[in-house]
């Protein structure tokens, strides 16, 4: 069996599309602070966003983060965001396919 490509719908989550959008959000975020070596202390001082937040980025923890934060977050560490969007439909799942 194929994965969907989509963690969180493979796992049944009722918000699989913006939980997906922040891990990625977020990974790049954690890319853009390896890559320049940034401390959570450091990048507090350059972006003004408490050393906190990219402590909770930096372990997944992203409930209290919105996309738009998250882009936010981004775009201050100097990373334009581009977003597209694919909308498909979902096929119902049949009761009998499930049993």
């Amino acid at each position: 069996m194929h994965g969907s490509g989509n963690v969180f719908r493979d796992l049944g989550r009722e918000n699989a599309g913006i939980e997906q959008l922040k891990a990625l959000l977020a990974a790049e975020i954690i890319k853009a602070l390896n890559r320049e070596r940034l401390t959570v202390r450091s990048v507090h001082a350059r972006t003004g966003i408490a050393a906190a937040d990219f402590s909770r980025i930096r372990n997944a923890d992203l409930a209290k983060f919105s996309a738009d934060r998250l882009m936010t977050i981004l775009n201050r560490l100097g990373a334009h965001v581009e977003v597209k969007i694919r909308v498909r439909r979902v096929e119902p799942v049949r009761a009998e396919a499930t049993a």
